[in-house]
């Protein structure tokens, strides 16, 4: 019985923890769905942008995004298009060229993901004297990008208050398995319930891989682009955060993105993103603490957001496993009727657990499905289908964060098809 009352114990620690740190995303949530942020006021100009895009292996992808970048409602003058061929055995550099890009290419085995090749391009065009830009657009090769993008995204840079802006990050296969959906649907969550709060609030938002916008003041700052941890766009959010560059969000934006749709690599992917979170954790949190502590009103507040954001929340999660596991041993010396008594009390805890997460999750999955109806390309008994598949989806990070813990991990390259790419540019 001491047993089943530690547990209870350890449950209620954890919880109260999860509760204080996270509540406020429910508040979020809450003005997620009653406000907007569509940028309304008039513009003084129209900026001089690059369009930044990393690229590995992509030949059978960059011509869909370079085109739909070609084909936006902007000067042509003031948009420029860039292709950094990072690593490349295959076309991706010769078809970017075809395709009008300006094109570096770069080898280096050692230095490898995103991080490094946003840095080597910038010290390419300082050394080429081309960094004549306002603002530098960011895009991954598989993406299609909504032809006003690059004017909306512009409302916002035009006001001078942001260094980086985020845009609004939807996805080209949604339909295509839970998997797909699963990553649709978080990406959909965090913008209406995550970063729209952020921006009608007046605090910091943070970018999400893809396209997002960072002026060539912060670039000069920063002397470039430093930010090498294996989720490097969580960790220039999170020193933004700590230098009080405002990050701001751009509803209007609109860029799709091809999501995984096998496990093998959703595995590999979302294992990435978990050991980033533990490195941008283990590096910054100290900072973090001191910024919400030692800052005032929305910059203290942004610094909380953040902290919250990369809390390690899976390592609470493996103390209750390991409470868990602790017990069912432990009870191995004592009768049997006690013993079977204790595991089934512990089975029904843990079986609680997992119903009120699996709740939850379908309930984010079903409010961010319901307000982004139609946005959602894809025959509505899917739309309703995936969302009780997205809890799933969730569950499956618990394993991932945990192996990410013990684990060496390095950058990959993620295969993309451009299956769905032309059925979204026919929209346009």
């Amino acid at each position: 019985m001491s047993a089943i009352r530690t547990l209870r114990t350890v449950l209620a620690i954890v919880g109260t923890v999860f509760f204080i740190l996270y509540f406020y995303q429910m508040v979020y949530t809450v003005i997620g769905l009653f406000h907007r942020i569509m940028p309304k006021q008039p513009v003084s100009r129209l900026h001089r942008y690059a369009a930044v895009i990393s690229a590995r292996n992509e030949e059978k992808v960059i011509s869909n995004l370079i085109e739909s970048l070609k084909a936006q409602d902007y000067p042509k003058d003031k948009l420029d298009i860039y292709v950094i061929a990072d690593n490349c055995t295959d076309q991706t550099a010769q078809i970017a060229r075809d395709c009008g890009a300006f094109v570096y290419e770069r080898s280096d085995s050692t230095h490898q993901g995103k991080g490094y090749a946003l840095e080597y391009f910038f010290r390419c065009l300082q050394r080429d004297k081309k960094d004549s830009y306002e603002g530098y657009m960011v895009f991954d090769a598989d993406n299609i990008v909504d032809p006003n993008f690059t004017k909306e995204i512009n409302r916002v840079f035009d006001t001078g208050e942001y260094g980086a802006i985020t845009g609004y990050r939807n996805s080209t296969n949604f339909g295509d398995n839970w998997i797909s959906s699963g990553y649709a649907i978080w990406f959909l969550r965090e913008a209406r319930f995550l970063n729209g709060p952020r921006m009608y609030l007046g605090t910091n938002c943070h970018v999400s891989g893809t396209g997002f916008l960072v002026s060539a003041d912060v670039i000069r700052k920063n002397n470039g682009w430093p930010f090498f941890l294996l989720t490097e766009d969580i960790q220039f959010s999170v020193n933004c955060a700590a230098q009080n560059i405002r990050i701001g969000y751009c509803e209007s934006a609109v860029v799709y993105d091809e999501q995984p749709t096998t496990f093998r690599q959703s595995w590999r992917q979302r294992l990435r993103w978990s050991k980033g979170f533990y490195q941008v954790n283990g590096r910054y949190a100290g900072s973090l603490i001191a910024g919400a502590i030692q800052k005032q009103g929305k910059a203290a507040w942004s610094c909380f957001d953040m902290l919250a954001t990369i809390a390690p929340g899976t390592i609470l999660v493996l103390a209750e496993i390991l409470i868990f596991g602790g017990i069912c041993i432990s009870v191995w010396g004592l009768p049997g009727w006690l013993a079977h008594f204790v595991l089934r009390r512990c089975g029904r805890l843990g079986m609680r657990l997992l119903l009120e997460y699996y709740l939850l999750m379908l309930l984010y999955g079903l409010l961010t499905v319901i307000v982004e109806w139609n946005s959602i390309q894809c025959p509505a008994y899917k739309k309703i289908l995936y969302c009780f598949t997205f809890p799933l989806f969730m569950l499956t990070y618990i394993p991932i964060s945990i192996t990410a813990l013990f684990r060496k991990v390095s950058w990959t390259p993620i295969d993309h098809y451009g299956t769905e790419a032309d059925r979204i540019t026919e929209r346009f």
